[in-house]
């Protein structure tokens, strides 16, 4: 691999940023971390260095929160009108879209996923959701009850904004995760404190010089880069009212544990192990390129991979082997190069985690169908990876992998209940997704599935007005459609007696 021409790729735009020094934005300015201290930001494909980032620490995350209560409570933002907040998240959209292709390579390049996919997927989809988040700006209601006590009575409720929200992404898909969280919250009133997954902090410090192009006064959106630390301190603040977080569902229970010191109000999107179920009537040229990209899309680091794929024995083996085909079609390369469609995973730590993964499957006695190895000796490649003969015991089956691995289980029950209860047999709930001609038993299985999403005939779908989060541990509340404004707005009821 010829890093240097993969780097040559890069835009102008995109050299200069990454040359630039890259600080904190805090109140509207760009400042150094009070430590002084800066840590080093890495190419997935080749394990280079490639910039040096501001290392913020708890008195970072003090001056943050400070800003945006400033702008909460006095500045601006706090006086703006719907219509005039509306137009301003829209436009952030708008400038997006202007530097589209500069941030799809920035993802490309920092977080090592195809471009392809950042172009078609992660900056589209933030354009299209900045816009919907900017049309409930002037539509956030609340309604008149009726009363039954004595007396004559004039009630109402009404939403309010919840505050100074703090809101820690994760590394998977960085702009797209940021803009999950700052869309509603803006679009609400909220102001905010961002916190990058350390592992990719570039394209959430671009998006921060996009914000002060589009116009936000100071302290509506801070950004704090950094290790756990300031994450930590983020969660634990006194001043914080709400505390968003996506990743690990082993991180989320420690941000619940930090939340409950001012019991500010939380939301989690954490973990999956999610079940894709193949009937024996399934559409076989859908369902086979459609399961394919349910577990290898952004190389398995999705949090809704179906990374368990129950198939009818009838049709079994002809999963396997379309499947296995499927996979030997995937270039594996540097997101930059334009015809790669597995990147490497973000960092040396996941290499390890989803390679240890593989390790212990075939200890416990699964057989690799295909892949089940790292791919070259340079960047955090993993070939994309089918496992069979699997049992509900392995670890492969029952924990997250978050990489290109899925464990195939074949069935032979025709039964809706058992095969929910086998669907339904993890400690998560994020998604599901159900293959079949019969849409009755797709419907009636649905409705037995526990998961937040349930797709039929396709996995790994997403809609801006589409609800999306999870049961049980894979996390509270829900994201995109009203529901996510919801999440940054408090309810007040008023009652005057006349």
């Amino acid at each position: 691999m010829d890093h240097a021409a993969t780097h040559g790729r890069l835009s102008a735009a995109n050299r200069d940023f990454i040359a630039r020094k890259h600080r904190l934005l805090i109140d509207g300015q760009w400042v150094e971390a009070r430590s002084g201290k800066t840590f080093a930001v890495y190419d997935p494909a080749s394990g280079q260095q490639i910039a040096q980032v501001a290392e913020g620490g708890a008195e970072d995350i003090d001056r943050a929160v400070a800003a945006a209560r400033r702008a909460f409570e006095d500045g601006p933002w706090s006086r703006l009108k719907p219509t005039e907040r509306g137009k301003l998240v829209w436009r952030l959209g708008d400038v997006l879209e202007a530097h589209a292709d500069e941030l799809a390579e920035l993802e490309a390049l920092d977080n090592g996923k195809p471009i392809s996919d950042a172009r078609a997927v992660d900056v589209p989809f933030g354009c299209e959701l900045l816009r919907y988040m900017g049309g409930w700006s002037t539509k956030i209601t609340g309604q008149h009850i009726p009363i039954s006590a004595p007396g004559e009575w004039h009630a109402y409720s009404m939403r309010e904004p919840v505050g100074v929200v703090g809101q820690i992404i994760p590394w998977n898909f960085p702009l797209l995760m940021a803009v999950w969280k700052i869309a509603p919250a803006l679009a609400a009133g909220c102001t905010i404190v961002l916190k990058p997954a350390e592992q990719t902090p570039l394209s959430a410090i671009r998006l921060g010089e996009l914000i002060m192009e589009a116009g936000f006064p100071p302290g509506v959106v801070n950004i704090v880069t950094g290790d756990g630390t300031p994450g930590a301190a983020l969660a634990a603040h006194r001043d914080v009212d709400k505390v968003a977080f996506t990743g690990s569902t082993e991180v989320g229970k420690m941000i619940v544990q930090a939340a409950a010191g001012n019991l500010k109000k939380v939301s989690l999107e954490l973990g999956g192990k999610s079940p894709a179920i193949v009937f024996p009537d399934a559409d076989l040229s859908v369902a086979i390129p459609g399961a394919a990209n349910g577990i290898f899309f952004n190389m398995g680091q999705c949090c809704t991979a179906g990374s368990r794929l129950f198939v009818h024995e009838k049709v079994f083996d002809k999963m396997m082997t379309g499947l296995s085909d499927e996979a030997a079609k995937l270039k594996i390369g540097p997101g930059l190069e334009p015809d790669t469609r597995i990147g490497p995973l973000v960092s040396e730590e996941q290499l390890q985690r989803v390679t240890g993964y593989l390790e212990s499957g075939r200890q416990q006695g699964a057989e690799v169908v295909t892949g089940g190895n790292r791919h070259g000796n340079q960047g955090y490649f993993v070939q994309p990876t089918i496992l069979t003969r699997t049992t509900p015991e392995m670890k492969v089956v029952r924990e997250e992998i978050f990489g290109p691995v899925v464990c195939a289980i074949r069935y032979g029950d025709d039964d809706l209940d058992r095969i929910a209860k086998e669907g339904n047999a993890t400690d998560y709930g994020l998604a599901a997704s159900i293959w079949t001609r019969d849409i009755g038993i797709a419907h009636k299985l649905a409705r037995k599935l526990k998961a937040g999403s349930v797709w039929i005939n396709v996995h790994n779908f997403n809609d801006v007005a589409l609800p999306f989060g999870g049961y049980k541990q894979s996390g509270w509340g829900r994201e995109m459609g009203y529901e996510a404004i919801e999440l940054y707005t408090e309810t007040k009821a008023v009652a005057a007696l006349l």
